[in-house]
């Protein structure tokens, strides 16, 4: 599986009308529906804003919608773009302001699938690899040491907290968590204490 790494937004002028396209990564359809009215409230002013979503691991949501467009000649060439490229977990909305000049259906269709395109392209794709949260507890005078090695490791702190002990949580690939697993127990003595805590799909760059 792939996804999008962040937000990104690609604007094109085609015979006056402006298209200005935004993509963002989403996790379930009510972030999605969140991500949409954000957009369209900040271009409440545009002649469309044109949704579409891919969500989940078999993209088992595909949404799109015309938004006063033609039939057909908007969302779901959208949505065909982000199948094709088999991205998931991802929202785009398109806002156009109307320039004066008919574009026909052909040319709706273009100018929507390329203003996606270019989204998707600032966006990045990341790769969806099955991945390994752990909780990791780590003696005050360690932390500087192991502070150190995660810079080292392929995992990502996605929290730390300064208590009694320093308490991460921390993202890995499922394939290095062993390896990871054991370093921090090398580098420590074993005074570090893990936790497994769940199995999820994360995005990676490689």
């Amino acid at each position: 599986m792939k996804t999008v790494r962040g937000r990104g937004s690609a604007e094109q002028t085609i015979e006056k009308s402006r298209f200005i396209a935004y993509v963002s990564p989403v996790k379930s359809r009510e972030e999605a529906e969140s991500f949409i009215a954000e957009i369209r409230a900040k271009h409440r002013d545009a002649t469309h804003n044109v949704p579409a979503m891919v969500i989940g691991d078999k993209m088992q949501i595909q949404w799109g919608s015309d938004d006063g467009e033609p039939g057909g000649t908007a969302g779901l060439p959208m949505m065909e773009v982000i199948r094709a490229r088999q991205v998931v977990n991802c929202a785009v909305v398109i806002t156009r302001y109307f320039g004066g000049i008919l574009l026909g259906a052909g040319g709706l269709v273009r100018a929507y699938s390329r203003s996606c395109a270019l989204a998707l392209d600032k966006a990045g794709v990341a790769k969806m690899c099955l991945s390994q949260r752990m909780m990791v507890s780590v003696p005050y005078p360690l932390w500087d040491k192991v502070n150190y090695l995660l810079g080292l490791l392929p995992v990502r702190t996605e929290e730390t907290a300064f208590g009694q002990n320093v308490d991460l949580v921390l993202l890995m690939k499922e394939k290095d968590a062993d390896m990871v697993l054991s370093r921090l127990t090398q580098e420590t003595s074993a005074r570090a204490e893990a936790i497994m805590m769940d199995q999820c799909y994360a995005p990676w760059k490689n």
